[in-house]
């Protein structure tokens, strides 16, 4: 769903304090590459259509990974290589979330904070997964991080997806118990995740007070399972949703008022089963919030673990899939090439594929660059 409103138009409004109001320098160049995606400052492209003869100009995305315009094309590759990972076994989807007590640390160390987050969970699981009077056997799992909540304020939680069952240390899938809605209890799960977080904090920042430990284990920590999924396609699908996601959509952009500088956005209130509502920030204090869900440089948001590790699933993975499915691997089509081509395909006709004839920075194309189009046209042609 495309909207007439942008976070770049939100962060033009205050384009000479973005630096005063980003907390690290990090932050502040992600700001400004967001704010110029698509626009000249960043160059563009002359895309030509082989089917239809249309000709496209385009301006360069930024390709900030926060960038809510940039997430499409990244979103259909790595749904469509998770596809080819996918085991015909029911998932789960398992939400952790970190107590707003830890939300000051998160801010000051966020590094820090979001690897321990990814290691606990992990951790957790694992506990529970080799544990023979449970399952006794190695699970897999994809996490993503998310940092926000709707109104856009500090909410660090990981979302994971987790195959119903494991593999046995002779190589067999062990099937996990159908009649659990999880594969363990969700109140057990918070209770080890809350001590193993807690024992590696304490390594990691031995600084900290003992009277932050004492409020946390005042806390119930929040772990949420839902049902598994009724297919494992619906894993994929509803997975694309968080894979790429950011802090917010343009889509939710409601309006911005550019003489008083407000921003008026679209949320949904969990307190009130999701009921649909609006808030209004200035924009500054709305480019604040965002800037809190930028995360430091080279931070991966997106893991994999056990069987569903990298290590793991290159040469394992498709032997797991054979077992499960009794089918031929080979026959399966590959999407990634299939969502590529989509990627490329003429925005006009729908069935073309776009040929770069030209790409230009900042100043623009030169001068001669109808000649250039012309004579990469003929050649093209001929």
């Amino acid at each position: 769903m495309q909207g007439i409103h942008k976070v770049a138009d939100v962060l033009n409004l205050e384009v000479d304090h973005l630096q005063d109001i980003a907390h690290t320098s990090w932050n502040s160049r992600a700001l400004h590459a967001i704010r110029k995606c698509r626009t000249k400052d960043l160059g563009g492209h002359l895309d030509w259509c082989m089917h239809c003869d249309k000709l496209h100009l385009q301006f360069n995305s930024c390709r900030n990974r926060h960038c809510p315009t940039c997430q499409g094309h990244k979103q259909q590759q790595w749904i469509a290589a998770r596809t080819q990972e996918l085991l015909p076994v029911p998932y789960f989807h398992v939400v952790f979330t970190l107590p707003d007590t830890l939300n000051p640390l998160a801010l000051q160390h966020p590094r820090v904070l979001y690897k321990l987050l990814f290691a606990s969970v992990w951790e957790t699981l694992s506990a529970f997964g080799n544990n023979p009077k449970h399952l006794g056997a190695k699970l897999g799992m994809i996490a993503v991080l998310h940092t926000w909540g709707q109104n856009l304020s500090l909410h660090p939680h990981l979302h994971c997806i987790v195959p119903k069952g494991g593999v046995s240390k002779s190589g067999f899938w062990k099937k996990g118990n159908a009649k659990d809605d999880f594969l363990f209890s969700v109140k057990a799960m918070s209770r080890k995740y809350r001590g193993v977080f807690v024992a590696k904090l304490r390594r990691a920042l031995p600084e900290l007070p003992q009277s932050l430990y004492d409020t946390l284990f005042k806390k119930e920590w929040v772990v949420y399972a839902k049902p598994p999924f009724g297919r494992p396609e619906h894993v994929i699908e509803y997975l694309g949703r968080y894979t790429h996601k950011i802090a917010i959509g343009n889509h939710r952009i409601l309006n911005i008022d550019t003489v008083d500088k407000i921003v008026t956005f679209g949320l949904k209130d969990y307190k009130k089963g999701g009921e649909k509502t609006t808030l209004t920030l200035q924009s500054k204090e709305f480019i604040r919030r965002f800037q809190l869900h930028i995360l430091p440089k080279g931070f991966t948001r997106i893991r994999h673990y056990g069987f569903l590790s990298s290590s793991w699933k290159k040469d394992r993975l498709p032997m797991l899939q054979l077992q499960l499915a009794d089918k031929d691997l080979t026959q399966i089509e590959h999407p990634i090439n299939q969502k590529e081509a989509l990627h490329r395909c003429c925005p006009s006709c729908k069935k073309g594929r776009l040929i770069t004839l030209l790409t230009f920075g900042s100043r623009g194309p030169p001068k001669n660059y109808i000649q250039i189009i012309k004579r990469k046209l003929l050649n093209y042609n001929t």
